[in-house]
């Protein structure tokens, strides 16, 4: 089962994420539909011309016939809009989400849904440093990687679906992880190194750092410039395989710590050795 230019795709959500969706769908020449609360975001989405058709309002008629429907929203507002919506969806309908913790809610979500609606969930690996729909781009998703989560409640036809339309977005790995899988993996390669990149802008208040710094610095720290409402929320979210994910890394580092203060060169070495092997795997999926 694939994506199909007759299929209604209606967006949930128009930030970055929603936006660069919308874009990528209409440039390829699907119908796409949006709703957002935000009136200055649909107001903008109908300037740029984002979607064929943009609202902020909840209609029965558009929701009843998309037969797509990918929700751009925050776990616990996603979650309240099922509560509240989810019977306004037509049997047959597949829905699928961004979200970046699986496990609060996935079940939660296909529990909710009526009969014959299926969720299948995933999580697009790309973003941007800024938010917001005004950031949106359609090539974000190019060379990023996609993840699908199914459940055991998922048919093969939704999961093959939803490949799909991670091939149609343009991204170039496309990887099923199970929902624990999914929580473990985004703790450790996304949250903890968010969390890396806030506590060492937190470990030193010299306001003239920027004025010595290299590219080490400004690399490590990138992604230091963040959105705190849904940061916050996505570790609260995922928190024990954060805790799990920050208790190993704490581990290494003190490793290496205790290796610096005895003077312990080959226990550096060693450390750096394997650092190196680990991170050309990265490179050449770079190349």
């Amino acid at each position: 089962m694939e994506l199909n230019k007759k299929d209604n795709i209606l967006i949930v959500g128009l930030g970055l994420i929603g936006g660069s969706y919308a874009k990528a769908l209409k440039n390829k020449g699907f119908c796409v539909s949006a709703i957002d609360t935000d009136r200055d975001t649909v107001g903008y989405a109908r300037k740029m011309k984002i979607a064929d058709y943009v609202t902020d309002k909840v209609e029965t008629d558009l929701i009843a016939k998309s037969n797509l429907i990918i929700f751009a929203l925050y776990p616990h507002i996603f979650v309240d809009w099922i509560k509240e919506y989810g019977n306004l969806i037509s049997y047959g309908t597949i829905i699928t989400d961004v979200t970046g913790v699986k496990g609060i809610i996935t079940e939660k979500i296909q529990s909710m849904l009526p009969n014959g609606v299926e969720f299948i969930a995933a999580h697009p690996m790309a973003g941007k440093e800024h938010l917001g729909i005004e950031n949106s781009d359609p090539n974000i998703f190019c060379g990023a990687n996609y993840l699908v989560v199914p459940t055991k409640k998922n048919t093969e036809n939704a999961i093959q679906f939803c490949k799909s339309l991670g091939e149609t977005l343009g991204f170039s790995n496309i990887a099923v992880l199970s929902t624990e899988e999914h929580d473990n993996m985004i703790a450790f390669l996304s949250q903890l190194t968010h969390c890396i990149a806030v506590s060492l802008m937190c470990a030193d208040d010299n306001e003239h750092l920027s004025e010595f710094t290299g590219d080490s610095f400004r690399d490590l720290t990138r992604i230091a410039d963040i959105n705190d409402e849904m940061w916050s929320g996505l570790f609260l979210d995922n928190k024990e395989a954060l805790l799990f994910q920050m208790e190993k890394y704490r581990s290494a580092f003190d490793e290496l710590f205790g290796y610096i203060k005895n003077n312990d060169r080959n226990g550096i070495r060693n450390m750096m050795k394997i650092s190196s092997k680990r991170r050309q795997i990265f490179n050449k999926k770079e190349e």
